[in-house]
């Protein structure tokens, strides 16, 4: 019989690369670790586990059991959660994973209304780029992800970089996908233009991307970055990217500066500095929908459950006050 306890000890060796890295991770010595390893794979009839030096790697059947692990272990999570919350025996935790501008501007509210309710309730949170916080949420290492992605481009095939705005068979487009997740939509963020104070179409009402055409472009986020490329490139030009980085306030200061323009999300334009750069709407309206995703056995969770409504209540706040800002209505 396959205990848990050994398929936790399988997944953090999986997850460390050798015992003694898991035995840190699990706070234990590491001949404990070797011990569950064999008691697992006597339980099984077959290696798991091929040491080489220091390290460990799965066998082809270390390789199958590992993968149902990952869910096993995140529905045994997700039980154990729920009852202990329903029993009083602790209030729960919640790990929430973000990108950089969700981050800066619907977490911190949530997390405030959340603790204000609900003290006792711990969180953690970091961040990451969207494929990398699904990566995370699917190998069972978050509970919650904030995440983004572009409607497909016309002529686009489902599953294509144009559903979510990676090269072609990359391992962040793989890990991009949202199949299985329990998807619970935030808000729209529309793309809005970047432009010099002295530019001479810092006073336009609103700009298409070709008008742009032959500007120096200094671009954020890798994800949006290679979103705007496809755009422009659907239009008829590449836009020439001298400078890339995925610091908003550093693209904000760049473009102040005028070292170039660029096009950024509006939650990435929270804190904009006044007098640096003028915004300019973007013609057709290019934006993105963000998400707090999960898994479906997380989402009765109550913790789970009540972060999830205190982040889209702090969302709703956050679209609002996007509407709110000198450019035209959505």
């Amino acid at each position: 019989m396959i205990e848990p306890r050994h398929l936790r000890v399988l997944h953090a060796v999986m997850k460390a690369g050798s015992f003694t890295a898991a035995a840190r991770e699990l706070r234990c010595t590491q001949p404990a670790v070797s011990q569950q390893i064999k008691a697992l794979e006597k339980s099984v009839g077959t290696p798991l586990l091929a040491r080489s030096g220091r390290d460990a790697h799965l066998t082809e059947a270390g390789e199958v059991l590992a993968r149902h692990a990952t869910s096993i272990l995140a529905r045994l999570s997700a039980a154990e959660e729920e009852i202990a919350a329903i029993a009083g025996l602790h209030a729960g935790c919640v790990r929430l994973v973000s990108f950089l501008s969700g981050t800066s501007t619907v977490i911190p509210p949530a997390l405030a209304a959340l603790r204000a309710e609900r003290p006792e309730v711990e969180v953690t949170l970091s961040e990451a780029t969207p494929p990398r916080a699904i990566a995370m949420l699917r190998n069972g290492d978050c509970d919650i992800a904030l995440a983004f992605r572009y409607p497909e481009l016309p002529g686009a095939t489902p599953g294509a970089p144009g559903a979510h705005p990676e090269d072609p068979g990359t391992e962040e487009e793989e890990d991009a996908d949202w199949d299985g997740l329990a998807a619970h939509p935030l808000l729209t963020d529309r793309l809005v233009g970047l432009l010099p104070e002295g530019h001479h179409l810092a006073g336009a009402g609103k700009l298409e991307l070709a008008d742009l055409a032959g500007e120096t472009w200094i671009l954020g986020c890798a994800s949006c970055r290679r979103h705007v490329v496809k755009v422009c490139e659907s239009t008829g030009f590449t836009p020439r990217m001298d400078l890339t980085t995925d610091d908003y306030p550093t693209v904000i200061g760049l473009v102040g500066a005028g070292m170039g323009v660029s096009v950024l999300p509006e939650l990435a334009l929270s804190s904009l500095p006044s007098g640096t750069v003028r915004l300019v709407p973007i013609v057709p309206t290019i934006q993105r929908e963000v998400v707090a995703l999960t898994l479906p056995a997380y989402e009765s969770v109550p913790a789970v459950r009540l972060m999830l409504q205190h982040l889209k209540s702090a969302a709703r706040l956050a679209g609002q006050a996007l509407d709110g800002t000198s450019l035209p209505p959505r």
